[in-house]
């Protein structure tokens, strides 16, 4: 076989077996990508449920929990303007945060742990001495490999980053959930596995109220910034899904098969609903000046459908602790 023609085929069989591999690549690259974003929502569990949808443009649904669209309708009407407006003037900001976080095997979703610690200011300094836009501790600072004299590198950018990307995977290794490591970041470890094994359960809505006032509101504002900021977020509807309003059932002003229970205490209604899965318009309705009554030190006379009667009695502590707890969190977001 002539020379070149030997030369011509070798040099073909070449091309092909890169483009093979270059497809190969690719494949899985895009794979790998799918992957890591299912990992991703799972990891959020507590803020969105993932479903496969079966479409290749759209491979996922992801349900909002409906616990979490009260806070961010709220902090929309607060914060949703300032934060659009970051939107743009930060991408230089996101862009290495998504980057850090990437290579670090952190959701780029967590950047916005960033936005509510410091508005990412990097000369910011909190009343307890954390310092910077991941806002870190002295102790922590030094664990994790940065100087605080004679310059203080929790004010840079990149290095506080790559710090704050390893406290959180450490995070997600002990909790297994974002939410909880956003709390965690906040409240510290302890107290959340103190609260975690008080509960028996690592779902952040169950175990809020054993959390500081100031660490669920880091929380809900991570899930508001994190709604307002992500353009899939914002595909949400802020209404609960089908789902969720078939799980409450039949209405409560429907049911005939009403019991009556006369508590005592600070209970408020909107918590018994949320604890009850009833919609809390249409038990107030059913109980009508429920809180106005409780607030005077009355007694007063519940009703409430027979089987979540049965779920009042056996959860009355929590409830009334968490509807303590409420009252001096009225405000927040």
């Amino acid at each position: 076989m002539n020379l070149h023609i030997k030369l011509f085929i070798k040099k073909i069989t070449c091309i092909g077996l890169l483009m093979l591999c270059m497809l190969q690549i690719q494949a899985q690259t895009s794979k790998t990508k799918v992957d890591s974003l299912q990992d991703v929502r799972v990891g959020f569990s507590s803020l969105f449920k993932i479903t496969s949808t079966g479409n290749k443009e759209k491979p996922f649904n992801f349900q909002l929990n409906p616990k979490a669209i009260s806070f961010i309708q709220s902090y929309m009407d607060k914060q949703g303007a300032e934060l659009t407006k970051m939107k743009t003037w930060a991408k230089p900001y996101f862009n290495l945060y998504d980057e850090i976080l990437t290579a670090n095997g952190v959701p780029v979703e967590l950047k916005y742990l960033s936005v509510i610690e410091s508005h990412l200011s990097s000369n910011l300094v909190s009343w307890a001495g954390a310092v910077g836009p991941w806002q870190l501790m002295p102790d922590e600072a030094a664990q994790l490999g940065l100087k605080t004299t004679p310059i203080d590198e929790r004010t840079d950018y990149r290095k506080s980053t790559i710090a704050a990307a390893t406290l959180l995977k450490e995070l997600y290794a002990q909790f297994g959930d974002w939410l909880l490591v956003v709390a965690a970041y906040n409240g510290g470890a302890g107290r959340l596995k103190q609260a975690i094994q008080k509960k028996g359960t690592k779902d952040f809505w169950q175990l809020q109220y054993e959390l500081p006032l100031e660490t669920r509101n880091h929380v809900k504002k991570f899930i508001a910034t994190h709604y307002v900021m992500e353009e899939n977020a914002r595909a949400f509807e802020l209404t609960p899904s089908t789902d969720a309003k078939n799980k409450k059932g039949t209405s409560v002003l429907l049911q005939t098969d009403l019991k009556e229970v006369t508590i005592s205490g600070r209970f408020r209604i909107a918590v018994i609903a949320a604890y009850l899965d009833i919609v809390e318009k249409e038990l107030s309705a059913l109980n009508p000046k429920f809180d106005q009554v409780v607030a005077t030190g009355k007694s007063y006379t519940l009703k409430l459908p027979k089987d979540k009667l049965e779920k009042f009695e056996a959860r009355k502590n929590d409830i009334l602790q968490a509807s303590l707890q409420s009252l001096y969190n009225i405000k927040e977001y």
